[in-house]
């Protein structure tokens, strides 16, 4: 039985103990959706009349997620994923355009009315697969409409991050936002601000590891959402590059496609480097000789990104990666010329599999040439010269053992050992300590041989 089989009979079995406690237990929201168009949910919520009291009698391990708001989590067994249990409810007041101020428990009537998007509104009886629309959802999956429920306004003041959501659903699955909904989205995107940014951050996560990325980003652009929580972005459009791939299209037009090329699956990180691997070049835009230049323009976007990834809140791990990304999103554009060790230290670096990814969907999206990846690629799982990561010939201690004062020129000998390993002009440990004894002989480094001296001098001493 695979994964998924095993996440709906969990969840089936949770409805059921609630059935048996006399209460009604129907599936809701995203996974009816996913049903009735399809796909196989990973995750089943369950909407019930039974209190968070009642859940918790019901059984033997529950998690308290949202008690005051109706949630109770039953921790899966068996492989399966957590089953959240909801109360049907209505809310009471959003006075921060995040959360209610209040919820009342109620019928699945009110339930249906607070919910998003009426793709979302509908409930499935997983006893009789009997689906439960109150609110127009089927017909607008079958007409591939977004649309809010009820006043669009209301929906979104009552949590502004369904502005972002609506972009996302949308793109995912292909739908066109309902004129109304649309309007209202365009109207109210600079509110978004007001949500938690571990929350926008969230929701950008989920648009940008899906396939439809780049619809997404571009939907969230047009409707002005862009302009809210990214603005530094917006200078990309209109700035004309003129690549191969897109001879009339804008720096925008590019970074979309780069966001299209990318491979699958792919990490948060590369994606959100992919959307700001070129937010440098609007700062960076000058002229040579009449032609424009973008000198410098992935220092410049690396301290965009960075900023934009503190604001978001991102782990320090998923920033340091995307600041990487970014900066080196061109460094191996022409492995063919660089210096061995320069190369194999690059290849040697964390996370070169999404350089190499990033550097791939830039080449598809400007010239259409990718052929210095695949020189790239094949170089890392064939080793052509060598091993790409060849523990160190040379340690510090290795230096003092030989007599020579620790200082900062430690750094440039080790250093240039490494590079003359890598390049394998040194192969064994003898090697290395040959070559930096006729470095030593040549007056190479007089400070690191103050100590030789002194000990050479005391020996004689002692004779």
């Amino acid at each position: 039985m695979n994964l998924i089989d095993v996440n709906r009979m969990f969840a089936e079995d949770v409805a059921e103990t609630l059935r048996r406690g006399g209460f009604r237990a129907l599936f809701a929201g995203g996974c009816v959706r996913d049903v009735l168009l399809g796909f196989t949910p990973s995750d089943y919520d369950v909407a019930t009349d039974a209190t968070p009291d009642q859940v918790k009698r019901l059984f033997k391990k529950t998690i308290e997620v949202g008690v005051s708001f109706g949630v109770v989590r039953v921790p899966g067994r068996g492989g399966a994923n957590d089953v959240e249990i909801a109360t049907f409810r209505g809310d009471g007041e959003y006075r921060d355009g995040r959360r209610p101020e209040s919820v009342t428990f109620g019928t699945v009537e009110i339930d249906a009315s607070r919910r998003d998007f009426t793709i979302n509104g509908m409930y499935l009886d997983p006893a009789t697969g009997e689906v439960l629309d109150l609110v127009g959802g089927r017909a607008d999956l079958a007409s591939k409409t977004l649309r809010a429920i009820g006043d669009p306004k209301a929906r979104f003041e009552e949590d502004k991050l369904r502005l972002l959501r609506a972009a996302r659903f949308a793109a995912r699955l292909g739908f066109q936002i309902e004129p109304e909904t649309r309007a209202a989205i365009g109207e109210m995107a600079g509110k978004v601000v007001v949500v938690a940014a571990e929350r926008i951050a969230q929701e950008l996560r989920k648009m940008l590891v899906h396939t439809s990325r780049a619809e997404g980003m571009n939907l969230a652009f047009e409707l002005g959402l862009v302009e809210a929580i990214m603005p530094e972005l917006i200078p990309m459009k209109g700035l004309f590059q003129g690549k191969p791939m897109q001879p009339a299209g804008d720096l925008w037009d590019h970074t979309l496609l780069v966001l299209e090329k990318l491979s699958e699956p792919t990490s948060f990180p590369l994606a959100f480097a992919a959307l700001y691997h070129d937010a440098g070049k609007p700062r960076a835009k000058g002229l040579l000789d009449g032609k424009t230049t973008f000198f410098q323009h992935e220092k410049f976007g690396r301290a965009i990104v960075d900023r934009r990834c503190r604001a978001l809140k991102l782990s320090n791990d998923e920033r340091d990666r995307i600041d990487w990304l970014v900066e080196y999103h061109q460094y191996l554009g022409d492995p063919f010329h660089m210096r061995e060790s320069t190369l194999k230290r690059m290849l040697a670096a964390p996370g070169i599999d999404e350089l190499l990814a990033l550097h791939r969907a830039d080449a598809l999206a400007s010239t259409g040439d990718a052929s210095h990846v695949d020189y790239l690629e094949n170089y890392l799982r064939n080793e052509p010269s060598g091993p790409i990561n060849p523990p160190p010939l040379l340690t510090g201690h290795d230096l003092a053992r030989r007599g020579l004062v620790a200082g900062p020129h430690f750094k440039e000998i080790l250093d240039q050992v490494r590079e003359l390993q890598l390049e394998r002009a040194l192969i064994a440990k003898r090697d290395a300590l040959e070559w930096i004894e006729n470095q030593l002989q040549a007056g190479r480094w007089p400070d690191a041989q103050k100590r030789r001296e002194t000990e050479s001098r005391k020996t004689n001493q002692d004779k």
